[in-house]
C-alpha cells in the first residue's frame, strides 16, 4: 500500500506551458496552421507528458497481463478458460495478433501472468507474478480481497517503473482472460452509473441467451457486494480481476515516471479507470489507441474523458489496438522532429 500511496502522490498533471510551446514549433512548419489536426494534437499532449518539446518514442513496450475469472462459471463466455493460460503461451511464442502487431510497431511484447486458473509451465518469455489462481465468482463474494488488489497493482507499477528505468518511453496496455468483459462492464457500471444493460456487450461472442445472462450475473455481482463508488480499490477488489488491477498499476507507474500510456480496448479502459480513480491526473498521461465494438467502451472513455484515435471495429483484445496506436504517436513525433520550418526550406508563410 505504501507504493500504491506514494506512486499516486508523484502523479502530476502535463506541463501546458510544453505543450504551447511544441503547438508553437509545429506552426512553424511548413504546412497551413493546425492542418494536421489531431496528429498536431498528439504531438503536442505527447511532449506535455514528457515534459519537452523533442520526446522520443523509440523505446515501446506493450503489457499484456493475464489472469482467470471465478465469474466464468456463470456461463458469460463463449469460450472455455482454459484458453487464457493457451493464449499466454501463444504470446510467448510470438504467433498471436498482438506479436504480430507489436514487431510491426516495433514494440516489445511483455507477457504477465497475474492469476492463470492453472499454473503455466516455466517459459521464460512470460514474467509469473500469481496472485492467486483467478479470482473468486463475485456473484457469490468478492473477487479478491483488498490485499490482493493491491498486491495486484504494486505489482505493475514495478513493472512500469522497471520499463522506464530501461529506457522505455511509450507503453502499452492490453490484456487476456477468458470472461473478462464482465468484470469491466460491472466496474463501468459502478463507475459511470451507466445502466448495465448499456454496459454488457457479447464479448467472445455469445449469443442473446448468453448476453441476457451476462447482464444479469453483472447485476447480481453488483448488488451482492455493493462496492463504494468512493473507494477505487474497494470497487476492483470486489467486482474486478487481477489482470485489470494489474494494468491499472502499469498505468499509475507510467504516469508518475512521465511516460505515456497507450490504452487498448474495453477491458484495458476499464484498468485506466480504476487507475484515474485512484490517482485522477493520471489520466492526462493516457492515450486512448481505438473505440472498441463493445458497448460500454464509449461509456469508460467519457468517464476518463479521452478521445479514442481511431474505430477499426476491434474486440480483440491484447493490446491490439494500442500497437496500432503507437504508429499514430511515433507519426506525429516525426512531424515535429523531421519537417522542415518555413524559412529553413525557404517557404513564404502566409505572414512572410
Amino acid at each position: 500500500m505504501e507504493l500504491l500511496a506514494r506512486t499516486c502522490d508523484l502523479i502530476t498533471t502535463p506541463d501546458p506551458a510544453v505543450a504551447a510551446a511544441t503547438q508553437a514549433l509545429l506552426d512553424d512548419k511548413t504546412k497551413p496552421r493546425g492542418s494536421l489536426g489531431r496528429l498536431e494534437e498528439l504531438a503536442c499532449r505527447v511532449a506535455a507528458i514528457r515534459g519537452t518539446t523533442t520526446p522520443s518514442v523509440a523505446h515501446k513496450a506493450i503489457v499484456v497481463m493475464g489472469a482467470d475469472h471465478g465469474v466464468a462459471d456463470e456461463g458469460v463466455s463463449a469460450f472455455p478458460q482454459a484458453v487464457t493460460a493457451q493464449m499466454l503461451l501463444n504470446f510467448a511464442r510470438g504467433g498471436a495478433a498482438i506479436n504480430a502487431l507489436a514487431r510491426h510497431a516495433g514494440a516489445r511484447v511483455v507477457v504477465v501472468d497475474m492469476g492463470v486458473k492453472e499454473p503455466l509451465p516455466p517459459v521464460p518469455e512470460i514474467r509469473v507474478h500469481r496472485v492467486r489462481a483467478g479470482t473468486a465468482n463475485f456473484t457469490q463474494g468478492p473477487a479478491m480481497t483488498r490485499a490482493e488488489a493491491v498486491i495486484a497493482i504494486e505489482t505493475g507499477i514495478r513493472l512500469a517503473r522497471e520499463l522506464a528505468d530501461d529506457g522505455v518511453t511509450l507503453i502499452g496496455i492490453g490484456d487476456m482472460g477468458i470472461a473478462n468483459t464482465t468484470p469491466s462492464s460491472a466496474l463501468a457500471a459502478v463507475f459511470t452509473g451507466a445502466p448495465i444493460e448499456e454496459l454488457c456487450g457479447r464479448g467472445t461472442g455469445i449469443d442473446d441467451a448468453g448476453l441476457r445472462r451476462k447482464i444479469d450475473v453483472v447485476r447480481r455481482g453488483v448488488a451482492r457486494n455493493r462496492p463504494d463508488v468512493s473507494d477505487a480499490l474497494d470497487v476492483v477488489s470486489k467486482v474486478g480481476g487481477l489482470e485489470i488491477a494489474g494494468l491499472a498499476g502499469v498505468a499509475l507507474g507510467a504516469a508518475a515516471a512521465r511516460v505515456p500510456v497507450v490504452v487498448d480496448g474495453f477491458i484495458s479502459s476499464a484498468a485506466a479507470l480504476v487507475a484515474a480513480r485512484l490517482a485522477p491526473a493520471a489520466a492526462a498521461s493516457m492515450i486512448a489507441s481505438h473505440a472498441s465494438v463493445e458497448i460500454g467502451h464509449r461509456a469508460i472513455l467519457r468517464a476518463l474523458g479521452l478521445r479514442p484515435l481511431f474505430d477499426l471495429e476491434l474486440r480483440l483484445g491484447e493490446g491490439t489496438g494500442a500497437a496500432l496506436a503507437m504508429d499514430l504517436v511515433e507519426a506525429s513525433l516525426r512531424i515535429l522532429d523531421e519537417m522542415a520550418t518555413f524559412s529553413s526550406a525557404g517557404v513564404s508563410d502566409r505572414d512572410g
